[in-house]
């Protein structure tokens, strides 16, 4: 194996462990977030991963497509309204995951409090 093949694989391990870490630590401040959130219920723990995939997905596709991140503190009142539009429509993607607004709007806020206190770098 050439000296570039291994780069080139330790690269998608880490990408791969990346997304992993980064589902795992969705799937905490998520369920912190519903636990403390009152309107906003999540009914198994299967639903809790598959919302915490589902928002990963849109997170990422909302950065890749805009440029920006759906995190409360990491682009002020934009991130924050993002983060409350994130949350509010995975519910129409997963079953046993919902939310109101004004859940989705005190979710964000607890989202990023959390998410902000959770160690390790979430960006991909």
């Amino acid at each position: 194996m050439s000296e570039n093949q291994g780069s080139q694989t330790r690269n998608n391990v880490s990408t791969a462990g990346q997304i992993i870490g980064r589902l795992i630590a969705s799937a905490v401040v998520l369920a912190i977030t519903a636990f403390f959130t009152p309107g906003f219920s999540i009914n198994s723990i299967w639903t809790l991963a598959i919302a915490a995939v589902v928002l990963t997905i849109i997170d990422y596709l909302v950065t890749k497509f805009t440029g920006l991140h759906a995190s409360p503190f990491g682009k002020g009142f934009v991130g924050f309204a993002l983060a409350a539009i994130v949350l509010y429509v995975t519910q129409f993607f997963v079953a046993g995951y919902s939310i109101s607004w004004m859940a989705a709007i005190i979710g964000a806020l607890i989202y990023g409090v959390v998410d902000y206190f959770i160690p390790g770098n979430q960006q991909m």
